[in-house]
């Protein structure tokens, strides 16, 4: 028996793909579930599919990782050229993911939401490659919706999916964010000083979501000079196509402090010197929030499919974390509530010690542990044996 030799079994590397894009919503859950990932499995590879022309080809390189555009769009609200090319559009898409997945050859695909993710886990499933889908809303998109009974798994975000899911697909797993906002409070001294304010004064930090948002910006740009002359500050991200605007009526107001952004880098900094923020009700932004443990204004956006941002905001509402206003209301309401939050330091600290409690800050391990149970346990197609 001693001279018998053991049989070893080396498996290659794990690989996976991840899809979802179009808004950061749907990017930085699949880029955190990937870094959770890469910690449990040091050597596997990953691919991202994305939508060409869109913020993830961009943000997902940057974070590391390689990603691939598939052709596909959005549908219109109205009737337009590009939804009449839309059929046309998904059907290449599919046949394109299709391809990719078949080169690659990954032991799970996981989706995100977005509509690139739809023709990536349709063609994975076709394969019979497991499918891990994640949903970070209280009301499902529509890809998510529409591919919920051919995924393997569904880890949501909130509870209360089981009216649009099979119910015994979903692990409650919450949200995955950015790790780096855990313990923020420690990066204050770095952070006033990378944004140039005054550890003096409470400081709002606005949000309009990765692209912007035209409602906020127009809030605190009517409201600039009062929120100021009230004696607080601003970080404010309004995205690219405002971003011009915003820094002419920043700059006129020389004794001001402000630090305005088209896009902001480092967002554990904004978020240590936050006293109150103002934000979309995304889910990711909520989940941040609740990691963060920050008192915030959340003003949903009517842009969104199902008004599903609504529903999410409504949440934290009901359990006292959160201000809600209406988007119609913004320009008149924002910032005199947000002046009035700022001078009520019971209603914030409550406010945070609310939402403190609905965290899930271990949610994108909690995510890669159950990828980690689709992986077949044995494929010979993979698996080699060394004598």
């Amino acid at each position: 028996m001693k001279n018998q030799k053991k049989l070893k079994i080396n498996l290659p590397p794990y690989k996976f793909i991840l899809s979802g894009g179009g808004t950061g919503g749907h990017i930085y859950p699949a880029i955190a579930i990937a870094n959770a990932l890469k910690k449990k499995f040091t050597d596997a590879e990953f691919l991202f599919i994305g939508a060409s022309g869109k913020m993830e080809m961009q943000r997902v390189p940057s974070a590391g990782y390689q990603i691939v555009g598939l052709p596909i769009t959005g549908l219109q609200r109205k009737i337009t050229l590009s939804n009449l090319m839309f059929p046309f559009r998904v059907i290449k898409s599919v046949w394109r993911a299709r391809k990719i997945i078949k080169q690659f050859r990954p032991d799970v695909v996981i989706g995100t939401g977005g509509f690139a993710s739809g023709p990536a886990l349709r063609a994975a499933v076709s394969l019979k490659i497991p499918t891990l889908i994640q949903e970070q809303n209280a009301f499902p998109g529509l890809t998510n919706r529409m591919l919920a009974n051919k995924a393997t798994k569904i880890c949501a975000g909130v509870p209360g999916l089981e009216r649009y899911f099979p119910k015994e697909k979903i692990i409650l797993t919450g949200n995955p964010v950015r790790q780096d906002i855990l313990n923020s409070s420690q990066l204050k001294p770095e952070a006033y000083s990378y944004f140039q304010l005054d550890p003096q004064k409470k400081t709002l930090l606005v949000l309009g979501g990765s692209l912007g948002a035209a409602s906020l910006n127009k809030a605190v740009f009517m409201g600039f000079d009062l929120f100021l002359d009230a004696g607080y500050q601003v970080i404010w991200q309004t995205g690219k196509t405002f971003i011009q605007e915003a820094r002419e009526k920043a700059e006129k107001r020389k004794e001001g402090n402000f630090s305005v952004h088209d896009f902001i880098e480092r967002m554990d900094f904004a978020y240590s010197i936050a006293d109150l923020v103002v934000s979309r009700a995304g889910a990711s932004s909520i989940a941040e929030l609740q990691l963060s443990e920050k008192p915030c204004i959340l003003i949903p956006s009517p842009n969104v499919t199902d008004d599903h941002q609504t529903h999410n905001a409504a949440n934290l509402v009901r359990k006292e974390a959160a201000l809600l206003i209406k988007d119609s209301d913004a320009e008149n309401k924002l910032i005199p509530e947000a002046i009035a939050l700022l001078k009520d330091e019971s209603r914030r600290q409550n406010m945070s010690v609310q939402i403190s409690k609905l965290a899930k800050p271990d949610a994108a391990n909690r995510i890669a542990n159950e990828v980690e149970k689709l992986i077949p346990t044995f494929n010979s197609t993979k698996a080699h044996a060394e004598l």
